[in-house]
């Protein structure tokens, strides 16, 4: 069995975000981390999943997904996104991550488990310190498909 841990966070939602994961088979220990620099919470969250996914090797072994996020969580465990594939994502966001998570998730076994944030998951903790790390970076790269404009700058009022 594959233990995948992931984590998202963004400051000022949407601002600058980024995403952690922790990865654990067989004694073993990957972790990744990315960030960007306007984005969303829910987003980072989703692609925290779908970079997992994309990081395994193998179809092999069942996967255990643990996430605090219960956008992600109940999106995919009470099948909201199969509604949503079906009516092409009328008024949902995300559509873009969505199509690559149900694109790639039906090769494997994975099963999705609910922990809370910010609690006693020492993996969890780990995941939310990487995606802190991940949108602090200075020079972060414009989150591709997120669909609102870069955040407007202030206008000045006449003098």
């Amino acid at each position: 069995m594959v233990e995948i841990y992931t984590d998202g966070a963004a400051s000022g939602n949407p601002g600058p975000g980024g995403l952690g994961v922790v990865m654990l088979f067989n004694g073993h220990r990957k972790e990744h981390s990315e960030g960007f620099r306007y984005t969303t919470n829910n987003r980072m969250e989703l692609l925290a999943v779908i970079r997992a996914l994309e990081m395994m090797k193998t179809t092999a072994h069942p996967i255990h997904i643990y996430s605090d996020s219960a956008y992600v969580i109940n999106s995919i465990t009470k099948g909201w996104l199969f509604g949503w594939l079906k009516t092409g994502f009328k008024g949902k966001k995300n559509k873009d991550l969505w199509l690559r998570y149900a694109a790639i998730a039906p090769k494997f076994n994975i099963t999705f488990h609910w922990v809370k944030g910010h609690a006693s998951n020492k993996e969890n903790n780990r995941c939310d310190e990487l995606a802190v790390a991940a949108r602090k970076v200075k020079g972060l790269p414009v989150d591709p498909g997120f669909v609102k404009a870069e955040k407007p700058s202030k206008k000045r009022k006449p003098l």
